[in-house]
């Protein structure tokens, strides 16, 4: 029996790590392996993508992509793990208006710089951050850039603030927090985390753990999704017998033996008859533009 292989929009819930998100749909399903397409924190919910099979080929791919978030932000604290979890550093009772919360994040749309929190998975010198936090050390890091492409805020109360972020890769919500509360000058942390889209799945389009260990097998394997779905925006390409075996052998394909003209940079879903079996990207050869596979599931 071939192995399972796609993809489950998982909605993770709090109270546990990805890891063991990952771990628990790894045995549900029987598979060898399984991965996810990017951390949430272990307080943290939402939407966790669960890779199965050979669809863990398309992790780097997916971790490419922007996500959605919607966090509270506490005003008045500072905490060593940057959210409500941690460890109180310092306190302040002196309260922003709600109209000095909104500017203050305008500074934080568009391109910005974040230093990493210590309490990251993060690796400096071959350990992870969150190691050498949990020892009380404190490394330098490098601010690396990111890009907030929006940020509104809502009221929830005198000290909590409605957070809806739409950011790319890389971008950690329990900095952008913290960064929030010191420009203000009152200290901040976040306080709870959904993510609400990534790698295209909506909240809406998950389940949760219980939900799919409640399943019968069959309805639960009907719940994953084909690994072609994983790339639904790039055009596909079903390709003569002939070329399939090309590119199946890792050749580049010409644009113009196939009657195609994409333009270089594109990715193209590569079919044999029925089956997807490759991802490729359009590039300029000898000859002229080709498709070349980056990526054989």
């Amino acid at each position: 029996m071939e192995e399972i292989s796609g993809l489950i929009p998982l909605r993770k819930e709090g109270g546990m790590t990805s890891q063991n998100a990952v771990t628990r749909l790894k045995h549900l399903y029987g598979v060898r392996k399984a991965g996810h397409t990017g951390t949430l924190d272990p307080m943290a919910e939402g939407v966790l993508p669960v890779l199965l099979g050979r669809a863990v080929k398309a992790s780097e791919f997916l971790l490419e992509g922007d996500k959605h978030y919607r966090a509270t932000l506490l005003l008045g604290i500072a905490t060593d793990t940057e959210d409500s979890t941690g460890q109180i550093l310092q306190r302040s009772e002196a309260l922003p208006r709600p109209e000095e919360v909104e500017e203050a994040c305008a500074a934080f749309r568009g391109e910005i710089l974040q230093i990493p929190p210590m309490y990251s998975a993060i690796r400096v010198g071959g350990r992870r951050l969150m190691e050498l936090a949990r020892e009380g050390k404190t490394v330098e890091r490098q601010p690396r850039p990111v890009c907030i492409y929006r940020l509104d805020v809502g009221r929830l109360d005198e000290r909590r603030y409605l957070l809806d972020v739409h950011c790319s890769k890389g971008t950690y919500i329990r900095t952008l927090c913290a960064d929030i509360g010191r420009r203000l000058g009152c200290f901040g942390v976040m306080e709870h985390l959904v993510r609400t889209e990534a790698a295209g799945f909506p909240l809406s389009a998950c389940c949760t753990l219980g939900e799919l260990e409640a399943l019968p097998p069959e309805k639960r394997l009907a719940m994953v999704r084909p690994v072609d779905t994983l790339f639904a925006s790039c055009p596909a390409v079903t390709l003569p017998a002939f070329y399939a075996r090309l590119a199946r052998n890792g050749q580049e394909i010409y644009l113009k033996k196939i009657g195609r003209t994409d333009p270089p940079g594109t990715r193209l879903r590569l079919y044999d008859g029925q089956t997807f079996f490759a991802l490729a990207e359009v590039g300029l050869y000898p000859d002229g533009a080709a498709a070349r596979p980056i990526r054989q599931f």
